[in-house]
C-alpha cells in the first residue's frame, strides 16, 4: 500500500504516506489512498484524532510525484485528475484535529497538505518549500491562500515567490511547526498530543476546530452566534453531562462522543 492506516484503542488514526524510495511522492494510486483515508477519518466515529506522517527518515512528502505522471501516457491529464480527489487540503471538511510529524522533506504538494493540518511537529531535518512556480504553475488547493492566512505576509510571498525553502528551526520561529523534536521522539510526541486532544470531549473538540476555521469567513457577530448555536447544541449531549459530573466527583471523565 502507498498509505498506510491504522487506529489505536485511543482512537487516534495513523496515515503513513508510504513510499520513501521517491521521497513519499504520490503517484495516482497514493493520491487515492490518501483521499480514502481522509474520507475514513472523517465518516469512523471511533477516531478521534489523526496524525499524517511520511515513512522513513527523509521525507514527509514531496507531493506529486511528476515522473509517474510525465512517463505514463496521457500523464499530465491525469496527473490534474488527482487534484480533483476529496483531500484534506482541497477543502474536504474534516473536523478532526489533524496532526502533521513533518520528517525531512516537505516540498510543494506536501506544504500544500501541511497548511491544511491543525498541529505540527517536525525533526531538525525538516525542509519546507512551495516549489511550484519553478515547474510553470502555482501552489494548489488553497496553497497560495493558506500560507498568507498562518505566516507573515512578507515571508508568505517570499515563500511563494522564489520557491525557496526553509529550515526546521526557521519554520518554527515563524510559527508554520509548533515544535521541532528529535527524529527518534517525531512520533511519540505526536501522539503525546494526540492522545492528550483524544481524552477530551470529542465533539466538543470538534465543533471548537469547526467554530474556529469557519468563523475566519465571516464577521464577529455573526462568529458569536455561530459560538452560543453550537454550545445550545452541544449542552445536550452526554459529554456536556459527563464533564461536569466528572469534575464534581474529581475522576478522570469518560467521553463517549455523545
Amino acid at each position: 500500500m502507498s498509505v498506510e492506516f491504522e487506529v489505536d484503542d485511543a482512537g487516534i488514526a495513523l496515515i503513513t504516506i508510504n513510499r520513501p524510495e521517491r521521497l513519499n511522492a504520490m503517484d495516482a494510486a497514493a493520491y487515492q489512498q490518501l483521499s480514502e483515508a481522509w474520507c475514513r477519518v472523517r465518516d469512523d466515529e471511533d477516531i478521534r484524532v489523526a496524525v499524517i506522517t511520511g515513512a522513513g527518515d527523509q521525507a514527509f512528502t514531496t507531493g506529486a510525484d511528476l515522473k509517474s505522471f510525465v512517463n505514463a501516457p496521457n500523464g499530465l491529464s491525469q496527473f490534474w485528475l488527482t487534484q480533483h480527489n476529496q483531500l484534506l487540503n482541497r477543502g474536504l471538511e474534516v473536523w478532526k484535529p489533524v496532526i502533521a510529524a513533518v520528517n525531512g522533506y516537505c516540498l510543494g504538494g506536501g506544504m500544500t497538505l501541511l497548511l491544511a493540518t491543525d498541529i505540527r511537529i517536525a525533526t531538525p531535518s525538516a525542509t519546507f518549500g512551495l516549489s511550484e512556480v519553478a515547474r510553470g504553475v502555482v501552489a494548489g488547493n488553497g496553497g497560495t491562500q493558506r500560507i498568507l492566512e498562518q505566516i507573515p505576509h512578507a515571508i508568505a510571498m517570499e515563500m511563494l515567490l522564489t520557491g525557496r525553502r526553509v529550515d526546521a528551526e526557521t519554520a518554527a520561529r515563524w510559527g508554520l511547526v509548533n515544535r521541532v523534536v528529535e527524529q527518534e521522539d517525531l512520533l511519540s510526541t505526536a501522539f503525546e498530543v494526540a492522545r492528550e486532544i483524544s481524552a477530551n470531549a470529542p465533539l466538543a473538540v470538534q465543533a471548537a476546530k469547526e467554530l474556529a476555521l469557519r468563523s475566519r469567513d465571516v464577521d464577529r457577530a455573526t462568529g458569536l452566534r455561530l459560538e452560543e448555536t453550537m454550545n445550545r447544541l452541544l449542552q445536550f449531549t452526554d459529554d456536556a453531562k459527563e464533564g461536569p459530573a466528572a469534575f464534581a466527583e474529581r475522576r478522570s471523565p469518560e467521553f463517549t462522543g455523545r
